[in-house]
């Protein structure tokens, strides 16, 4: 066995402490990224109810759909965009469900609330939105609902196992185990 001077016993010592202490920086800011990313699905799910309450109000801002038609042609019928909405919400849920059971980490929810925006216009335009305006919001609270839980769920895990591997650290001085 080899001696080894005090002083690189000590440098080691230090060396290891740094390493731990970087270490645990990093994990906690992961912890702050993924907490700042929770929020994401409850802000998409609110940028979605302030698009329905303008539906509500027919968009009344916008030119009304006479002159929108005249320009860019007739719509699609008021049957096809709900067909099409159907398709949409089944395969944004199955998507967000799939997301989930394989721990994906995939912020959509804005894109979502893109989607559902063009269905209300495109039902504002053909005319029908008050017909629909209820089909639309459901599949929106829907998608949206999913979406935000499985964001929510993905952090949680993710905040969980970043404290766990603190205690880790904090016990050992060491990294963590890779799984």
């Amino acid at each position: 066995m080899t001696d080894r001077p005090e002083h690189q016993l000590s440098a080691d010592i230090n060396e290891t402490r740094d390493s731990a202490d970087i270490l645990r920086q990093e994990l906690l800011k992961e912890i702050s990224r993924l907490n700042r990313f929770s929020t994401r699905g409850l802000l998409a799910l609110s940028l979605f109810l302030v698009v329905s309450i303008l539906a509500w109000w027919s968009f009344s801002f916008l030119p009304a759909p006479e002159r929108v038609t005249a320009v860019l042609g007739k719509p699609p019928s008021a049957p096809i965009i709900s067909i099409v909405l159907l398709i949409y919400t089944f395969s944004a849920i199955i998507l967000s469900l799939s997301r989930m059971a394989a721990g994906i980490e995939h912020g959509s929810s804005f894109s979502h609330v893109g989607f559902l925006t063009a269905f209300f216009l495109f039902y504002y335009f053909g005319k029908s939105l008050d017909e629909n305006f209820w089909a639309v919001f459901g599949s929106g609270i829907t998608i949206l609902g999913v979406e935000s839980y499985r964001i929510w769920t993905f952090c949680a895990e993710g905040i969980s196992k970043s404290m766990e591997d603190i205690e880790y650290v904090n016990r050992t001085g060491r990294p963590p185990p890779q799984e």
